[in-house]
């Protein structure tokens, strides 16, 4: 099956629509907007230490990331 760019539009993600996100080891390393968010409406990707304390704070935006265990 072939995706089509509508498709693939339709699957990312708002970004700075939450302010807290849940992620997981497989998210790493973590950056804000993440994989998966729209760009053009965000701001610059800024990669945030999330590993050591676990939670991690967008300086941009304010979103705040938790580093989850996945189930």
């Amino acid at each position: 099956m072939t995706q089509t760019a509508d498709d693939a539009t339709e699957q990312l993600i708002q970004p700075n629509a939450e302010n807290c996100y849940r992620v997981v080891a497989a998210d790493l390393p973590l950056s804000c907007p993440m994989q998966g968010m729209y760009q053009w409406n965000s701001h610059p990707r800024v990669f945030l230490p999330i590993e050591k304390e676990g939670t991690a704070k967008c300086p941009y935006c304010g979103a705040v990331y938790t580093l989850v265990e996945r189930d």
